[in-house]
């Protein structure tokens, strides 16, 4: 097999950086140096693109000083990262087989790094620009289970700027979703960042206030006694489900907190479900993907209510979390797939995907 150049991005403007760092350690060790050429993209929180060796490293150092500016132009028929010398000159750095962006969050989940990159006509890793755009938005996402008779818990889309001018009018409106708990999260986002559990009308409001710092369209939905349960999807056309596991949260709910700091979270993998119930959110996740057009992979969050027995999709995570101890790599290992054979999978995807797409016909001839 020929060495495959990777370019691994990186970091990002996020509130999710810091997850991206961790999933990228992971995804870094796990790649086959016999098999490919890791080139570490680093993106800083304010959108500097950079290169050098131990970029990641550097990262997590905080010391970025010797690492070099980088940039990849959005133009078919080269698949080169230049680096940027101090007089502004563009230099090769290197020729990019397919890149694996380890990117959580916005600019990096949400379809414009893939936009980036359909652009420049490089083969890469997870969901096109469509299935990013619509998993990372909640509230579009939700419309579309609806749509395919997907359950999903009630909820309603509010808009920031409303928010601000009157946050007690906007609550009172909310309230009329049910009985608290309410959940806010911004619409666009990831890792629990900026989710609150609201308990009454002080908490809604701070909530609300919360949410509306980070995305300029804020969910509100219903909450219900339920347990945590996920799945892991891999493939592109013909997409496979996991065996599935369940979270039980330190916290009230699986928060910022109880997923990355606390560590007193359980992951309970194969989670304790009857064989139906199994067979179910194994069928709804699939469904999911397809109905999002999502590739290589994502991981289906859902809740099961415990009064009822229902299952309700929550979310589909296109970039979910990578490191050694998240869940999607965790149940592809429970399914017999290591973390490193998951990996070189990944990367066939994203060949496979671009070769298929590559086949398309681009112009349209009328004959005379």
């Amino acid at each position: 097999m020929t060495e495959l150049t990777v370019g691994v991005i990186f970091g990002g403007r996020s509130g999710e950086h810091e997850i991206s760092l961790l999933s990228a350690r992971s995804v870094i060790g796990a790649l086959d140096p016999q098999k490919y050429r890791l080139v570490q993209i680093a993106i800083t929180k304010q959108g500097q693109w950079l290169s050098g060796e131990n970029a990641l490293q550097a990262m997590q150092a905080g010391d970025a000083g010797a690492l070099r500016p980088v940039t990849l132009i959005p133009e078919p028929g080269s698949r080169t990262l230049y680096r940027r010398t101090p007089q502004g000159a563009l230099e090769p750095l290197a020729e990019l087989d397919v890149v694996f962006p380890v990117l959580h969050g916005t600019f990096g989940e949400d379809g414009t790094i893939q936009g980036l990159l359909e652009m420049a006509e490089i083969p890469y890793v997870g969901a096109g620009v469509l299935g990013s755009s619509v998993g990372m938005d909640k509230a579009l996402f939700k419309s579309v289970m609806q749509a395919h008779n997907i359950p999903i818990a009630d909820f309603t889309l509010v808009l920031a700027g409303e928010i601000e001018a009157d946050v007690a009018r906007v609550a009172r409106w909310v309230e009329e979703l049910g009985p608290y708990p309410l959940f806010t999260k911004p619409a666009n986002l990831g890792s629990s960042v900026g989710i609150n559990k609201c308990k009454n009308r002080a908490e809604l409001e701070r909530g609300l206030l919360e949410a509306a710092r980070y995305d300029r369209r804020v969910v509100v939905e219903l909450g219900l006694e339920a347990r945590e349960i996920e799945v892991s999807v891999l493939g592109n056309d013909d997409p496979q489900a996991s065996v599935p596991g369940e979270v039980v949260p330190c916290d009230e709910f699986y928060s910022y907190r109880a997923k990355y700091i606390d560590d007193a979270s359980e992951l309970l993998i194969p989670a304790p479900l009857d064989e139906a119930t199994v067979e179910e959110v194994r069928r709804l996740a699939v469904l999911a993907y397809k109905a999002i057009d999502c590739a290589g992979m994502a991981r289906a969050d859902f809740l099961l209510e415990r009064s009822t027995g229902k299952l309700f999709i929550n979310e589909l995570n296109t970039l979910p979390g990578f490191t050694q101890i998240s869940m999607y790599p965790k149940l592809w290992e429970a399914s017999g797939l290591s973390y490193p054979e998951l990996a070189d999978r990944l990367i066939q995807l994203a060949l496979e995907r671009f070769e298929q797409k590559r086949r398309l016909v681009r112009s349209f001839e009328v004959d005379g």
